[in-house]
């Protein structure tokens, strides 16, 4: 697997790479300052704080254990917002 990593620690990478079947695939719905919210193709929607380049429409994947997003073949840090 070839990837790039952007603002990504060793140990997420690691975690991402151990763990491939852990991606979710999803759209992005909403982006901007500094957070995205996905839609995954399993229905589910989430927020994310991250720093990430992502566009509304988009193709994503995200790897909840590792926390990391990945866009455009890129990886980034991406942090879940939890529901209060």
């Amino acid at each position: 697997m070839s990837e790039r990593t952007v603002a990504v620690l060793p140990i997420q990478r690691a975690v991402a790479t151990a763990s491939p079947s852990a991606w979710s695939d999803a759209m992005v719905m909403c982006a901007g300052d500094g957070s995205v919210t996905l839609a995954h193709l399993d229905g589910r929607v989430s927020e994310l704080l991250t720093g990430a380049p992502a566009t509304v429409g988009s193709p994503v994947a995200f790897h909840p254990v590792a926390e990391v997003l990945s866009v455009d073949g890129a990886w980034f840090s991406a942090r879940a917002v939890l529901a209060a």
